[in-house]
């Protein structure tokens, strides 16, 4: 069975481009406009790790990441964050959320699906 990645971005192309990599690895792909939506496709389903944006609308990505964590069943879900958001403060704030692995926009297919890989095991 296929593991599931819950991609999380308000920008429709980002979506696109990570889901057509990681379905071309395999994975099944679901996606959310956003961490209030991602949070209700979550739902006591069965999946093995997200990879979402900082910057989204009413709510953010740590904001996303802390609401992921503090529900049992995705407490220890892998969570990566792939943003243009670069700076030091954020990626301690994302850490102390939960965060599991920070990759920055613009970014390169193979290179998202080797993360993906490695926090997937």
């Amino acid at each position: 069975m296929a593991k599931t990645i819950l991609v999380v971005d308000d920008a429709d192309i980002i979506r696109l481009i990570a889901t057509r990599a990681l379905r071309g690895a395999g994975f099944e792909v679901i996606e959310a406009t956003g961490g209030k939506a991602a949070l209700a496709l979550l739902d006591g389903r069965s999946v093995s790790m997200a990879v979402c944006d900082f910057s989204m609308p009413l709510m953010d990505g740590i904001e996303f990441v802390r609401a992921v964590r503090a529900l049992p069943s995705y407490k220890s879900m892998p969570i990566l964050m792939l943003t243009t958001a670069d700076e030091k403060e954020l990626k301690m704030k994302g850490k102390e959320a939960g965060v599991n692995a920070w990759m920055t926009k613009p970014f390169s297919p193979s290179v998202l699906l080797k993360a993906v890989e490695k926090l997937c095991r």
